[in-house]
C-alpha cells in the first residue's frame, strides 16, 4: 500500500508541474488516493468536441500491479462506455492473456501505463470508437448504422456538458 502512495503522490505531482492537454485529475478526496476526479475535455473535431465529461479513476490497493477503473458520472453516449458510465479500453484490462482471446496480452494493462497513457487512451477512444467489440451495444449500432442520429444525440450531450460549467 505504501508502494501505491508513493506512486499515485508522485503522479499527481507529475500533473500538477506538466498538465497535459484535453484533461485534468486530482483527488476527489485529499484522505483517499485511491480515488481520483477526471474531467475529460472532448477532442477536437469529433462529435465530443467541446464537451467536458466527468470521470472516476478508482485505483486498486495492488496498484500498479493492476488497473484502475474510469467510470464517467457524466453523461456518455459511446459504443466503448457501459450504460452505466464504465469505460472499456483494452489498457484497462487485467494484465495477460485476454480469456476471449480477442486482445493481445500487449495491449492490456502493463505497471508501467500512468493516468497520463490511460486518459489519452479514453481521448483516443472518444476520437475512434470499436464497434467491434462494444460495451454499449446500442451506441455501436447507432454509430454503424445512424450516424446522424448518433452525432444528434451526443451533440445533446456535449452541450448540456457545457451547461454544467
Amino acid at each position: 500500500m505504501l508502494r501505491s502512495s508513493v506512486i499515485s503522490m508522485v503522479t499527481i505531482a507529475d500533473l500538477s508541474k506538466h498538465p497535459v492537454d484535453g484533461f485534468s485529475a486530482g483527488l476527489v478526496d485529499d484522505s483517499n488516493i485511491f480515488e481520483w476526479s477526471v474531467t475529460i475535455i472532448g477532442p477536437p473535431d469529433t462529435y465530443y468536441d467541446g464537451g467536458f465529461y466527468n470521470a472516476l479513476m478508482t485505483f486498486p490497493s495492488d496498484y500498479p500491479n493492476n488497473p484502475p477503473s474510469v467510470k464517467f458520472i457524466s453523461e456518455m453516449w459511446h459504443p466503448n462506455v457501459y450504460p452505466d458510465g464504465k469505460v472499456c479500453v483494452s489498457i484497462l484490462h487485467a494484465p495477460g492473456d485476454d480469456p476471449n482471446g480477442y486482445e493481445l496480452a500487449s495491449e492490456r494493462w502493463m505497471p508501467v501505463h500512468t493516468v497520463e497513457s490511460i486518459v489519452v487512451s479514453i481521448i483516443s477512444m472518444l476520437s475512434c470508437p470499436n464497434d467491434e467489440s462494444p460495451a454499449n451495444v446500442d451506441a455501436a449500432i447507432e454509430w454503424r448504422d445512424k450516424k446522424d442520429a448518433f452525432k444528434k444525440r451526443v451533440g445533446r450531450i456535449v452541450r448540456r456538458s457545457q451547461e454544467m460549467l
